[in-house]
């Protein structure tokens, strides 16, 4: 077994970092919230929404490839900003980037019983208490908890674990979504999509698309985090390749994002699906009149699940491992376990953090997408301008074609930003998503402080 100086095991290919940017992105949102995608942008907006916010984010990723071969550190942006940005700001930016990654996990982790009670109703018997007058039931709350118990001893016993563990779901998933997407597209009719548009009137289908355009970025989190293993690449790796696995992931999770809203909006009426509050594999039972079709929808949405749950553990674990080496929180953090060659203490952090933010239940799923697309905007803005901070050390030009890149992605970071910050853009942060941002920027006050005290 080889390491690395930070004794983390160096393992990965090519093909295992674009699963893990790939499978780090795309998780059941697919499945569980098409409704939501669909009251927000009808079938073009939702697709558009995904097509345009893959276009915008491809600098971003180009950026990305860029850093993670100049600096490849678990880190990530913390690292890419030092020697060009202080000391607080890049524990901010980091920090907040750890939140994009962490905050998947608890939706994960409740999805998992919103999943399984569509195949077994009885997970829906027994409930606990109610969250925002939603019930949390003993079986659901009890398969999101043995699944985060689950990821975290995956994740405790090495990466090449983690890694093989993430092919096999994410190829497997592929797989079963272009039969079913293919099925779909054969059977349906373009008599299901009118009206494009979830907005009527003038301006409708602007605002469909900003809508859509508003949860895209913490659907499209992920392709970023390859940077996070970039330290456990095999031996003789080919630096190039960590970008190469970034982009590809994007584009490839793009168009799946754009695949699934039109083959879903093609098989069935979205207004129904809608309405209903059904997903994905309800209106594919539906015009099919086949349970055996939803249950291999529901089949590839489980093994999605699993690998995004674990995609998002594995950054957010490499990524405090990384602040914690700077010691900008306390340096138990980035103690990795001399046997597995793990962040162990960062993994049993991660492990507490979402099970207890599990407690909350199904009032967690959309607040969390719109707490998470400003949180990855942030990291994606710090990333960019780190960029171009070191071109300017280096004496690179402002505008080649890394600068242009960088500078596009900026800007639409910054977008991001902005559509879930200024209140007066319609979709933009309600009281929940404030006091979520807020409870998680405390937290990371609490950690700077502990840091602060203990004198290191």
């Amino acid at each position: 077994m080889t390491k690395s100086s930070s004794d983390l095991v160096r393992t990965l290919s090519r093909t295992e970092y674009f699963t893990f940017g790939f499978g780090t992105m795309i998780g059941v949102g697919w499945v569980v919230v098409m409704d939501d995608w669909l009251a927000r942008g009808g079938p073009a907006g939702a697709a558009l929404g995904f097509l345009l916010g893959t276009i915008l984010l491809l600098p971003v990723a180009v950026t990305y490839g860029r850093m993670v071969r100049e600096v490849p550190d678990a880190g990530g942006e913390i690292a890419y900003a030092e020697g060009v940005f202080p000391a607080p700001v890049r524990f901010a930016a980091a920090w907040t980037m750890v939140l994009a990654y962490a905050i998947v996990c608890p939706w994960e982790a409740v999805a998992v019983g919103n999943l399984l009670a569509r195949v077994f109703p009885a997970l829906n018997t027994l409930p606990l208490y109610t969250v925002a007058g939603k019930a949390i039931t003993l079986p659901r709350l009890a398969a999101g908890l043995l699944l985060t118990a689950g990821i975290a001893w995956v994740n405790y016993r090495g990466i090449r674990t983690s890694a093989a563990f993430q092919k096999g779901m994410t190829f497997a998933l592929l797989a079963i979504f272009a039969v079913f997407t293919a099925l779909g597209f054969a059977r349906g009719s373009a008599a299901n999509l009118p009206p494009l548009f979830a907005r009527a009137g003038s301006g409708g289908a602007f605002l469909s698309i900003l809508l859509m355009l508003q949860v895209v970025p913490y659907f499209m989190t992920g392709f970023e985090s390859v940077g996070k293993e970039a330290e456990e690449a095999r031996p003789g790796f080919d630096p190039r390749d960590f970008g190469r696995a970034i982009v590809a992931a994007a584009v490839i999770g793009g168009l799946f994002y754009v695949t699934i809203v039109a083959a879903v909006t093609w098989v069935f009426p979205w207004r129904t699906l809608v309405s209903e509050h059904l997903g994905t594999e309800a209106a594919f039972a539906r015009a099919f009149s086949s349970e055996a079709i939803s249950r291999w929808i529901l089949f590839a949405a489980f093994l999605s699940l699993i690998k995004i749950f674990n995609g998002n553990f594995v950054a957010s674990t490499r990524l405090l491992l990384g602040i914690g080496r700077r010691n900008l929180v306390h340096p138990a953090l980035a103690r990795v376990h001399p046997m597995h060659g793990t962040p162990a203490n960062a993994v049993f952090l991660m492990a507490v953090l979402t099970g207890g933010a599990a407690l909350l239940g199904d009032a967690l799923l959309v607040p969390i997408t719109e707490v998470g697309s400003l949180a990855v905007g942030v990291g994606w803005l710090s990333t960019c301008l780190s960029e171009r901070a070191r071109a300017r050390r280096a004496g690179r030009p402002s505008f080649d074609f890394a600068g242009a890149m960088a500078w596009a992605g900026a800007l639409a970071s910054a977008a991001v930003i902005l559509m879930k910050t200024l209140p007066s853009i319609q979709g933009s942060f309600t009281r929940p998503e404030w006091i979520a941002f807020l409870l998680w920027s405390a937290l990371g006050l609490l950690f700077w402080l502990t840091k602060k005290g203990s004198g290191l």
